[in-house]
């Protein structure tokens, strides 16, 4: 293999910047596509009829996007080399009736949304961010990102046995933030509160899908700022890696012999059973209906299905030097190792040998390092859209990521040429 790509902190100093102004998937998805219109896309409407023109599209569906390039003269029955990835994140969200409180605390209501590390939203400075609904049926991005809510930690003179019996947290009582003082609680004021924050009339918002977030911005961290501190790398560092990627790829033009693909998909945390999932129709949907705007059959569907492949990228875990004993003992990625190549013989990964090839070689035509993870026998492992993909639409799956320490945290860690590699990667694949 040639020599690893030159490291460029300029894609990391990108990615840091992606992570700070994407509080939500609604916000990560925006500024994808803010990414990709700078590289010539544009925005097609699913309500539209497509037509055949050549050049990068991409459809906005809520917290999802999937984006494609279409090369000059590329037949219907090419082939998608597709990268796919998700926008959400473990966090706290803002249930239907947010105000609340007790005590002379001011408070809101939230829901845990999936598996986070909820030690780590304690004693944490959030803002809130999401989307608005209004009454004429648009929506308005809000991003609240200053020392807005926070969760209080029970001081140890009231939990004497707390380090050594281990916190206990109830997800109901103790999960509930605080955001101001007062006995006075009214229905309405969170809500208006971000009308006003929104430069919106009274009464104008009628629904909403807000979360919380950590306004802590991302960093580098060590001796030689060799790491990355942040919030929401599972998995915005691979949607970040993915639009680079499709962005790089399509400046080949005509000289691609596939139709490289963007797929950053909503809800993976909680199971992808969602318009907006990756169990949803969209991605289908939307590679149907490019293969037969350029005038294709079902059979130049099937075609081009079957000579498919999709990078599911994803996070993975980094060895952990304290907890070592959790790892498999023959497989140990390190940060800045390069990618993951993430394999479950039970299928939780959709990684098979066809697919190593795969990823290996668009490692190889990159000059880029990878590893491979597997789990302890006697932990359970997690999964992704990668099998879910594969079973849906019938396409060659592989499973890959980069390795990060304290995933589903609030604040995540990885080393700081990994992302760069990985997006190297990206574009070797996509390039076909």
């Amino acid at each position: 293999m040639s020599e690893p790509p030159r490291f460029d902190r300029g894609h990391t100093d990108d990615l840091m910047s992606f992570l700070a102004a994407s509080p939500t998937p609604y916000h990560a998805v925006a500024n994808a596509a803010e990414r990709l219109e700078k590289a010539g896309f544009r925005q097609v409407a699913e309500t539209d009829a497509w037509d055949a023109t050549a050049g990068g599209k991409y459809v906005l569906r809520g917290g999802a996007i999937i984006a494609w390039y279409v090369p000059e003269g590329a037949p219907a029955h090419a082939p998608f080399r597709i990268v796919g990835a998700h926008t959400d994140s473990p966090n706290l969200r803002v249930k239907p009736r947010p105000d609340s409180g007790a005590h002379g605390w001011r408070q809101v209501a939230v829901e845990i949304y999936g598996g986070p590390l909820l030690n780590s939203w304690l004693d944490r400075d959030l803002g809130l961010a999401g989307r608005l609904s209004l009454r004429d049926g648009s929506t308005r991005l809000v991003n609240v990102d200053r020392p807005l809510l926070r969760v209080p930690q029970l001081a140890i003179h009231l939990d004497r046995s707390v380090n050594a019996d281990g916190l206990k947290l109830d997800k109901q009582r103790h999960t509930q933030p605080v955001w101001g003082m007062g006995d006075d609680v009214r229905d309405g004021d969170l809500i208006a509160f971000l009308e006003e924050t929104a430069g919106l009339p009274s009464g104008e918002v009628t629904g909403w899908d807000l979360m919380v977030h950590s306004v802590e911005p991302p960093a580098y961290l060590g001796r030689d700022r060799e790491l990355v501190a942040g919030p929401r790398m599972d998995n915005l560092l691979s949607v970040h890696a993915g639009t680079a990627a499709l962005a790089a790829a399509a400046g080949l033009g005509s000289g691609l012999s596939c139709v490289p693909v963007l797929a950053a998909f909503d809800h993976e945390e909680n199971g992808s059973q969602s318009d907006t999932g990756a169990d949803g129709p969209l991605l289908g949907g939307v590679l149907e209906r490019s293969v037969f705007a350029r005038g294709g059959s079902y059979e130049d569907r099937a075609r081009a299905f079957a000579g498919s492949v999709c990078l599911s990228s994803d996070t993975g875990h980094a060895v952990h030097p304290n907890y070592a004993e959790r790892h498999d003992p023959t497989h140990h990625p390190r940060v800045d190792g390069g990618p993951l190549l993430k394999v479950n013989v039970n299928n939780r990964y959709a990684t098979d040998g066809s697919g190593r090839s795969v990823f290996a070689a668009a490692c190889e035509k990159a000059g880029v390092p990878f590893q491979s993870f597997v789990s302890n026998n006697a932990m359970p492992c997690g999964t992704t859209i990668g099998p879910i993909t594969a079973a849906r639409h019938g396409i060659r799956t592989v499973d890959i990521g980069v390795a990060i320490l304290s995933m589903h945290s609030a604040r995540e860690l990885c080393g700081a040429n990994d992302p760069f590699l990985l997006a190297n990667a990206l574009v070797a694949f996509l390039e076909g």
